[in-house]
């Protein structure tokens, strides 16, 4: 297994994996060294994908648990134990996860599960390699590249989130301890890259400080380049998801948030969300004589633990005359948004984006249904 994991990007490994091949399915009949090669590949296909498809997993749990902790009030530590990832394609995938988390200021701290190891040089016991004299050096390297090569994740999760990487230690319980606490000190750096190629290639990041004092740094190693232009509405889809699970607030469009509630019955209520705009502060296009924009609104409501009950989303289209648009900037307009609840205890969270300006805004509401 641990060769065949090199084989899709390494022509050197594909000889090896098509020698153990040629020894265990073809008796090492050199006759059959091209079906050999084929069945190498074959199979180092589908190992491949097991593992992406084993990490696609693993990263869909986490994203839920990043989206989760983002709706929650405070310093948000995610701590992540694990023995490693297999090495697959998707370094992008681990590179986005470490944007999720930093967008929503949340630290990842990770344990290597497999504490203080050495490398296996000679592989499982229960399954015994057959290596021959032309091999056998090279699947001992690759096994042992692969072992460490699988803390690669761990580290970049919690050096892209400002948290720490606790391996090669067997006090596991003073790892979960130390693990548990936020960084003492923490900045969050940004740029844009300039004329950045739509490649998905790696490219390397370096924080280091001016002066000669000597402090520990800890910070991303890097990015990976998109590899395909990114949709915008599916880009603005997404921003907006990320907005509503967070508790942060955005101010850049003049919006306010109220509530209100009546009860149907003992069991029943109707919840009204109130999005109120000022429009002279927002930005129009004119086309035709008319002033257009389109907001986007999406509303969630979230029981007192934080667990998503509900959402809308409504989208305003808006082409107002010279008349209709000086009216509204001097007294605004309200969107209401209802929703069917039990009595109880909720957040509200609203999200709104503009698109001329593209701009968002983000408020927090609570409101309490009696029984």
């Amino acid at each position: 297994m641990i060769v065949l994991m090199w084989v899709i990007t390494r022509p050197q490994a594909l000889g090896v994996a098509t020698e153990e091949a040629l020894q265990c399915a073809f008796s090492g009949d050199t006759r059959m060294t091209a079906a050999a090669q084929n069945l190498a590949q074959v199979v180092a296909n589908r190992a491949v994908a097991q593992g992406d498809n084993e990490t696609q997993y693993a990263y869909r749990h986490l994203e839920d648990v990043v989206r989760r902790l983002a709706s929650m009030p405070g310093q948000r530590v995610l701590l992540l134990v694990s023995p490693g990832f297999i090495t697959s394609t998707l370094q992008l995938e681990a590179s986005e996860m470490v944007d999720r988390a930093t967008r929503a200021n949340i630290v990842i701290n990770t344990i290597d599960a497999r504490g203080l190891y050495a490398p296996d040089v000679l592989g499982d016991i229960a399954d015994p390699p057959n290596d021959t004299m032309r091999t056998a050096g090279f699947k001992t390297s690759y096994r042992v590249a692969a072992q460490f090569a699988q803390e690669d994740v761990l580290a970049q999760l919690a050096d892209g989130t400002g948290g720490k990487f606790f391996h090669s230690r067997n006090d596991v319980d003073e790892a979960m301890r130390e693990a548990g606490a936020a960084p003492a000190f923490s900045y969050l750096l940004g740029f844009s890259p300039q004329n950045l190629k739509i490649d998905g290639r790696f490219h390397a990041l370096k924080v280091a400080l001016t002066n000669k004092q000597k402090f520990e740094i800890q910070a991303r190693h890097g990015y990976f380049a998109p590899k395909t232009v990114a949709d915008p509405a599916e880009a603005t889809k997404q921003e907006m998801q990320e907005a509503l699970f967070s508790q942060e607030e955005i101010r850049d469009l003049p919006v306010e948030l109220q509530t209100q509630f009546f009860k149907k019955d003992e069991a029943q209520a109707r919840l009204a969300v109130l999005t109120h705009f000022d429009v002279k502060s927002m930005h129009f296009r004119k086309l035709l004589g008319r002033n257009n924009d389109q907001l986007t609104i999406v509303t969630g409501i979230f029981d007192e633990n934080g667990n998503f009950v509900t959402g809308l989303s409504k989208v305003v289209e808006m082409n107002l005359l010279d008349t209709t648009y000086g009216r509204l900037s001097r007294s605004g307009f309200t969107v209401k948004t209802s929703f069917d609840v039990k009595p109880g205890t909720y957040l509200v969270r609203l999200v709104v984006r503009d698109a001329v300006g593209a701009q968002m805004a983000a408020r927090n509401g609570a409101v309490v249904i009696p029984y």
